[in-house]
């Protein structure tokens, strides 16, 4: 197994969406799907960060509205036929070889084919591809051609098509996916060219492209644009065509319109092998300040992947962009594209190599933060309210249905009670200001405007003397009202509550860092206040997930053994999942994802719970036995919670959570976008828990304590400007600074 690569032998078209995600490649502007060009792909996809629209449907008779992550214009076409045969297409061709690579470490994808036509002549094809890390506006594809027992002429059609739709997730397909209108094409001294714009968002999108073989024959048709090119074949002797195209919007930077700026950057591009030789330079570069080094093919294998991935979703070509994180990568259409707490699990990862796009996805947030105030004022409360889900604006983009896919019912959906996303959101502006020593004043607003929210959503309670926070859901998300009750919404949920302290102590820090930041003592001294009198409950000897968590029924596990989904199956049996003690994923034990023993064990002793040392690891037996794992998520927090006292348990969760992508364990996702928050959490994994690296104001403190099946663990990171290497194994650690040994 080669560490650096990720291939595939054989086409199989049951798993191609698998293959088409995995193999995605984007520079952190846009990305394209790995999609075969040859044919119609099955889920062709190519999305820009941060282009979004929206579209009305209806759904159950209700006029419902979804903004989505547009599937741009399709810019791959390119497609091929012998002498007096049907233009290749995969899944009808006699195919003698069939394989496929993904190249991590320079960014290019793989493609060779051998196939033999109903003539019995045989043809070897083979593709490099690549999205350009080097020029953002730059995507390219190389097929070289070679005729292995005929001479004579191949036929070479490529393509810019704009008849795509949002179509690559089957639940959705119920919603309109016609996001792309006013289609126009055009061609102008050699270069093709196509644009669309979005319904409703107004954002025009442009593809021009320049193939490097003669004068082709150029057709236009109603938003598509192809080229016809003829290769006079010789037995043996390979004959290339290259397809160099460029992809603009009208929210780019420093453009007079996306047609001229995409025609201008698709003709001034250099040719393959030079567009190559940049784009594999800036890989190195990115691969110095992010590598990680695991011994095993397999993890290491994986690793990267995670890696790769993450960059090319957030890459410092994001960092000057308007955009946040979402949760599916650019890699599908799951979730719509949107953004919702997955930053919580990516950014530490990030502040540590590349702070300049941590403080990007940061500056996304607070670009919103009107949007946020005034989404919680119109609710009563203070400060800034931050969406479940975010897209374009800072609107709340989540659904108020969903359908599940297993009773095939759409059903209301609460989820937006999910308010502990504005304290995912603080949690990332600490870190950024802990690893890199600096609290812009914008940062601290945006902090303070959260800290001012979640403190007016605590409501002094007369009778217990203690402050509650109600209506609301937890990270769990199986549980979103109680069972029989009017509302939705639960009381005291004690990730919720406890992460609402840890936040208002860290108002308070802020304000001693920025001393001239507007707060009343008044405020002030309420923040206090909450931080020693919040409500949180206990049963069984450990910290209740909400107020009546332990009167809800036991599930019979064993009947359910293996379902990850239970609440879709659930329902689908005429019953409810807010009825058992049941989670699809970590809430209560995010606290110890985030928190030390010692800072989660302080904030109870300052509310005044008395603690004991077995708290924190009943809890954890006590979730763990009752969590199904319905979010690739869950692994993630489970591995960092047993890591320190159940290591095997620690690397099983661990494991799964590398492998959930790369083996699909939920059957189907991956196919509709990568898990973006399990890779960084993964990545994070590594370096905080496993390598035991704690940031605080003074300082870092390394702690490594490797699971057995990890003999080394070696890494850069970068820290308040120092770059800094770190090696370990099971009986030491050593760090380089600059060339010097510590």
């Amino acid at each position: 197994m080669n560490p650096w690569s990720l291939s595939y032998e054989g086409y199989d078209p049951a798993s191609e969406g698998l293959r088409e995600a995995l193999c995605t490649l984007g520079n952190g502007r846009f990305a394209t799907r790995g999609a075969s060009p040859d044919g119609r792909a099955r889920t062709p996809g190519t999305y820009a960060a941060g282009c979004y629209n929206r579209l009305p449907s209806t759904v159950e008779g209700r006029l419902v509205t979804n903004e989505e992550l547009v599937n741009l214009p399709d810019w791959l076409p390119l497609t091929f036929a012998t002498p007096g045969v049907a233009w290749f297409h995969p899944e009808r061709a006699d195919l003698l070889e069939y394989r496929q690579e993904l190249d991590m470490r320079h960014g290019v994808l793989l493609r060779e084919l051998r196939w033999r036509d109903r003539q019995d002549r045989v043809t070897q094809v083979r593709q490099r591809r690549l999205v350009s890390m080097a020029d953002p506006r730059l995507a390219a594809l190389e097929t070289t051609f070679t005729a292995e027992n005929w001479t004579g002429r191949l036929r070479v059609r490529a393509a810019l098509d704009g008849r795509v739709t949002n179509s690559g997730v089957a639940r959705y397909r119920d919603l309109r996916g016609d996001h792309l209108t006013c289609h126009a094409t055009g061609a102008l001294d050699g270069v093709t060219w196509l644009t669309a714009m979005t319904r409703s968002s107004g954002i025009i999108v442009a593809l021009a492209a320049r193939t490097d073989s003669g004068e082709p024959r150029v057709t236009e048709e109603p938003g598509c644009v192809t080229t016809d090119h003829v290769l006079d074949l010789v037995e043996n002797e390979p004959a290339t065509l290259t397809k160099i195209v460029a992809l603009t919007t009208s929210r780019d930077p420093a453009i007079h319109d996306p047609r001229s700026a995409a025609i201008r950057a698709a003709r001034r591009a250099p040719h393959f092998d030079a567009l190559l030789a940049q784009h594999a330079a800036a890989w190195e570069g990115l691969w110095e300040r992010a590598g990680i080094d695991v011994d095993g093919p397999e993890i290491a294998q994986i690793v990267h992947l995670h890696i790769f991935h993450l960059l090319q979703t957030l890459s410092p070509h994001t960092a000057d962009l308007d955009v946040g994180v979402p949760a599916r990568g650019l890699h599908g259409e799951a979730y719509r594209g949107h953004v919702f707490w997955d930053e919580l699990f990516v950014l530490p990862w990030l502040n540590l190599r590349f702070p300049e796009i941590s403080l990007g996805l940061l500056r996304y947030r607070w670009r919103r933060l009107p949007e946020a105030r005034a989404a919680a004022r119109a609710s009563g409360f203070d400060g800034a309210m931050f969406p479940w889900q975010s897209g374009s604006d800072g609107q709340e983009e989540t659904q108020t249905t969903h359908l599940n896919p297993v009773s095939g019912r759409w059903l209301p959906d609460n989820s937006h009670l999910q308010r502990h996303v504005g304290l995912g959101i603080a949690y990332n502006v600490w870190q950024h200001y802990l690893a890199t020593g600096s609290m812009p004043p914008w940062c601290a607003e945006l902090l303070l405007e959260i800290a001012r929210f979640f403190a007016s959503l605590a409501v002094l309670d007369p009778v217990s003397g203690r402050y509650e926070i109600r209506g609301v859901m937890g990270p769990d998300e199986y549980h979103e009202t109680y069972p029989g009750a009017a509302s939705p919404g639960l009381a005291n949920n004690a990730y919720t509550n406890i992460m609402t302290v840890w936040l208002l102590r860290r108002a308070r820090d802020t304000m001693r860092l920025l001393p001239g930041l507007p707060a009343t003592a008044h405020e002030l001294s309420r923040w206090e206040d909450i931080t020693r009198r919040v409500r949180v409950d206990f049963h069984d000897g450990v910290i209740s997930q909400f107020t009546g968590y332990a009167d809800l029924k036991d599930l019979d596990w064993e009947r359910y053994h293996g379902v990850r989904r239970l609440d879709r199956a659930l329902e689908a049996d005429g019953d409810d999942v807010n009825r058992y003690k049941a989670s699809k994923q970590a809430d209560t034990l995010m606290l110890f994802y985030l928190l030390t023993a010692e800072e989660l064990l302080d904030i109870l002793d300052g509310l005044n719970y008395l603690a004991d040392p077995g708290l924190i690891p009943r809890t954890i037996h006590y979730y763990l036995d009752r969590t199904s794992h319905g979010s690739t998520l869950s692994a993630v927090v489970h591995a960092w919670a047993l890591a320190r006292s159940d290591r095997a348990r620690s690397w099983h969760f661990f494991t799964e959570a590398l492998r959930s992508d790369i083996e699909d364990v939920q059957h189907g996702t991956t196919a509709e976008g990568i898990h973006l928050g399990a890779m960084g959490g993964t990545l994070d994994l590594l370096q905080r828990c496993y390598l035991g690296l704690e940031i605080h104001a003074d300082g870092l403190r390394l702690d490594p304590l490797l699971p057995d099946q990890l003999r080394i663990l070696s890494m850069p990171v970068r820290f308040r400007g120092t770059h800094i290497q770190i090696d370990a194994d099971h009986r030491r650690a050593r760090t380089f600074t600059r060339g010097n040994r510590s």
